[in-house]
């Protein structure tokens, strides 16, 4: 994939745009949401214009009447617990422009403001989900950014924070916001794409067979990033290869100029790119093994992150990673395939990267006035991650070593085994005061790290956050080394807030 060319665009920076050379000539307009230019986008979905102007335009597309601006377009999702439509009123009472609902819902003039001057919009529409992902594939390809997508059982984030921080070294970079990954959330991010940035890094999440295929559809990926395959979401699936087919649909839909980053390190991920005829280029990163871009010399230096020589496109470089383990610096390898591949020098990549910050409860080293050092990666769990975490522990010096385990949720009949597992793992990497939160695997986290040699008061289990932070906050100590991680269902964030607050 050749390096991508300069364009010049304009972008009003928003909280999820990185502005880059702002003395470009401008010559590329946001793209402009009129009513008619929506119908026509969410054409698939049978939408019409049933209410207001045509040329009605919106400042954005919002589905959560708590958050909806004035001027916004409301689409309104249906979801398994409320229908949106039911929300349409009061959308436009706080100023939307415009809703899309579905088709019949309402009679006119709906909702008793069709007299009103500059009346909203109203688009009918079979289905309000599918006419939500063909207006942001519509904007995806009139905005001609090039779009990234990554996917994997873990490392997602971090790869899109790295790889966006990088890329904006030389581009304009639109990056969707916080987990806004799934059949709503990707359109949500790729709308944003109005703005004409020239380049989108966007994650694809999914935790069930198809759907990485629907988001590949949607994002139409120039880039499609692949970084591992795991045990996450293990509940939903026969097995973890399960899984990794399921991962593998992001190779779907690809065509001669679509580029792949690839983790050569990952058995699975290997084994399906040598099943499949994959039509562009793939470009491989890694750590053990031989690849494109690949860490080699490489040094852990427990909570302080590694250390390696990288090298890519046959030129090495020293690298300091700032990011807590080996893990995230295979995030970072896949960064910089991706910023490789769009021509930023490796010296700049390395010069980035050390100063890089984890995004927030994914690995953030807080260090405390009263001497406690926390590792806060209370974001998400999975069996792999939690045990990498704790070894970590075990390789950065401490008085006490203290582990906050929430439940790992989504592991379905797999759940007590994978528990004990890490109960186990725990015991292992030398923690000398473990917490355990949650149900039944939880507990059983626990006392297989007592059957595998901790002592039985250093195990405390407790079936709620709420129960824990008191016995958490009065239990750890000045100097102590603190790992808290956790499933988000379970909220170990908890712990974190008191800790700063009360321990602080």
């Amino acid at each position: 994939m050749k390096p991508l060319q300069r364009t010049s665009v304009t972008v009003k920076q928003r909280d999820n745009v990185t502005p880059t050379n702002p003395t470009s000539r401008i010559t590329n307009p946001e793209l402009r949401l009129t009513a008619e230019w929506v119908v026509q986008a969410m054409g698939e979905a049978g939408a019409r214009l049933t209410a207001g102007a045509s040329d009605r335009e919106f400042s954005g597309v919002s589905i959560d009447t708590r958050t909806v601006a004035p001027g916004e377009l409301f689409v309104a999702i249906r979801g398994e617990r409320f229908d949106g439509a039911e929300f349409a009123a009061a959308a436009i009472e706080k100023g939307a422009a415009g809703v899309v609902v579905p088709r019949g819902r309402f009679t006119t003039p709906p909702f008793g403001v069709a007299e009103r001057p500059s009346a909203p919009v109203v688009i009918e529409a079979e289905d309000t989900i599918v006419a939500l992902q063909a207006l942001a594939r519509t904007i995806r390809r009139k905005s001609g950014a090039k779009v990234i997508a990554i996917t994997g059982s873990a490392g997602k984030t971090t790869t899109k924070e790295v790889a966006a921080e990088l890329l904006a070294l030389r581009y304009r970079v639109i990056r969707n916001r916080g987990n806004l990954n799934n059949h709503i959330g990707l359109p949500l991010s790729l709308i944003e794409l109005r703005l004409r940035p020239e380049v989108a890094v966007v994650e694809l999440g999914m935790n069930h067979a198809g759907e990485i295929s629907t988001l590949v559809r949607i994002a139409e990926p120039d880039v499609r990033v692949w970084t591992n395959v795991g045990d996450a979401h293990l509940g939903f699936f026969s097995s973890v290869d399960a899984i990794a087919d399921a991962k593998a649909e992001i190779l779907e839909r690809a065509t001669p100029s679509t580029a792949l980053v690839a983790n050569a390190d990952d058995d699975r991920i290997a084994a399906r790119l040598r099943a499949t005829s994959f039509p562009g280029r793939i470009v491989t990163f890694g750590i053990d093994r031989d690849a494109d871009v690949r860490a080699t010399e490489v040094v852990d230096r427990g909570i302080d992150g590694t250390t390696a020589h990288v090298t890519a496109s046959e030129k090495t470089v020293q690298m300091a990673v700032p990011l807590v383990g080996r893990a995230n610096l295979s995030n970072v390898l896949a960064a910089t395939a991706i910023a490789s591949e769009f021509g930023i020098p490796l010296t700049a990549i390395a010069d980035r990267v050390a100063r890089v910050s984890p995004a927030t409860h994914r690995g953030e080293i807080v260090r405390l006035s009263s001497g406690m050092t926390i590792v806060d990666d209370s974001y998400n769990a999975n069996p792999s991650a939690m045990k990498q975490a704790l070894e970590i522990l075990a390789r950065t010096e401490a008085i006490r070593r203290v582990a906050v385990l929430g439940e790992m949720l989504e592991l379905g009949d797999h759940a007590r085994r994978l528990h004990e597992d890490v109960g186990r793992a725990a015991a292992r990497n030398r923690i000398d005061l473990l917490f355990v939160v949650g149900g039944d695997a939880a507990g059983a986290m626990a006392e297989a790290a007592v059957a595998a040699g901790m002592p039985r008061e250093a195990v405390r289990y407790f079936r709620t956050i709420e129960n824990a932070a008191a016995s958490i906050v009065a239990g750890v100590e000045r100097g102590d080394l603190v790992l808290v991680k956790g499933s988000r269902g379970v909220k170990t964030d908890r712990v974190v807030e008191r800790l700063k607050a009360e321990r602080g």
